[in-house]
């Protein structure tokens, strides 16, 4: 099979790229990107025979056409304002299709194509990074025991770097959409704006990790999960992060700049240049991101200091007795998850193991097979049952 990951010179998707190259279903990776000094980097660094460079501007519908002509399937691993569009090409070139996530509200767009891609006989599986991503399947999982749903509860764990460490731990523009943009929850019934970084709570994760401040974070598994599981019964449903993985102190020093404009997307004029605020500052924060070499696991390269459990918890009900699922899956590879889940998404699709039409995780992907893929990759899920007495 023939894989393109668009956006493969990036940090998530050189991890895709890296775990295609290496699994023996997949005869050809192709690395579509803008930056084709990067893209070789990656390709020199991981050394596959498999891997093919491409040039591709996702601003060029006819050549993005051409690229993705040919492959089984496209991983999209560029930031998610090019979601819609990428789904258009592969609908035109007749590719199925696979994300790392839309930030709730395009993942909703996105899902409207479901008639178009099921017409084509194509399918598109939204959202596939390690969250969202993981913890739709984590929900489906304790969904399929339970009688009722009553709360899913999302906590995505990272091991805090130093106190001053500045950089990023994936790609900026999305970063400051999470910082900046208000979540949303859905409690009683309904979906609900909150402010950022609010409704604090203390979480325990599983060692290394251990306790952790845990923030709401706009994401898409809320956009989709109390949808999929309505008639369960479900009433409440949030993501929480911790700063992003980032350092507390660098996330207040970027709030400060957005409460003083530099997030906003509204032009001003400088000195007779029109500047984009938010670009600015998206540009200089893009400088604080390591080198990409970093993002590769062994055999390649040393993994970076991150370790990551992302945890899903769902409470409701199993013949009248209330019960809580808690499922967390651990890497001490930090980002690898990212780039691993959707890898695994994209050969199933190529194989035809996703029906025709455009799905969220918990849909698409069965479960115990999901996660035995992961676990090959020492990537681990856990199963914790408790019962109220």
């Amino acid at each position: 099979m023939r894989i393109t990951v668009l956006g493969g010179a990036g940090k998530m998707g050189c991890i895709a790229v890296q775990f295609l190259a290496q699994d023996p279903r997949v005869d050809q990776v192709q690395i579509a990107d803008l930056n084709l000094d990067q893209a070789r980097v990656v390709a020199d660094t991981i050394g596959s025979k498999k891997i093919k460079i491409q040039y591709a501007d996702v601003n060029d519908p006819e050549g993005l056409v051409r690229v993705l002509e040919n492959s089984d399937a496209c991983l999209n691993a560029t930031v998610y304002y090019t979601n819609l569009a990428v789904m258009e090409a592969c609908l035109r070139a007749g590719t199925h299709y696979t994300d790392m996530g839309g930030l709730f509200y395009t993942t909703r767009k996105q899902l409207e194509k479901h008639e178009a891609f099921r017409s084509a006989g194509l399918s598109a599986v939204l959202g596939m990074g390690s969250a969202p991503g993981i913890p739709n399947i984590q929900a489906r999982f304790a969904a399929e025991k339970l009688e009722t749903i009553d709360s899913i509860k999302i906590y995505d764990g990272i091991k805090p770097p130093a106190s001053e460490d500045p950089r990023f731990t994936y790609a900026v523009p999305t970063i400051v959409d999470e910082l900046t943009l208000k979540p949303v929850v859905y409690r009683d019934g309904d979906f609900h704006a909150m402010e950022p970084l609010s409704e604090f709570e203390d979480y325990w994760f599983t060692r290394p990790i251990g306790l952790l401040p845990m923030h709401l974070s706009l994401h898409s598994e809320v956009a989709t999960l109390p949808v999929t599981y309505k008639d369960k019964g479900v009433r409440e449903c949030f993501f929480k992060i911790n700063y992003w993985g980032m350092a507390k102190s660098v996330v207040e020093k970027i709030r400060v700049l957005a409460d003083f404009g530099f997030s906003s997307p509204d032009p001003v004029d400088v000195d007779g240049q029109w500047v984009i605020p938010r670009q600015l500052m998206v540009r200089l924060l893009s400088g604080y991101v390591p080198p990409i070499t970093e993002f590769l696991a062994p055999p390649v390269n040393r993994p970076p200091d991150w370790v990551k459990e992302i945890v899903t918890e769902v409470s409701g009900t199993i013949r009248g007795e209330r019960v809580i699922y808690r499922l967390g899956t651990l890497t001490v590879k930090g980002a690898l998850p990212t780039g691993a889940a959707p890898a695994v998404a994209a050969i199933w699709l190529a194989e035809g193991r996703i029906q025709p039409g455009v799905y969220p995780p918990e849909v698409a992907i069965d479960p115990m097979p999901f996660f035995k893929e992961l676990e090959a990759h020492d990537m681990p899920t856990q199963v914790t049952v408790t019962k109220m007495v």
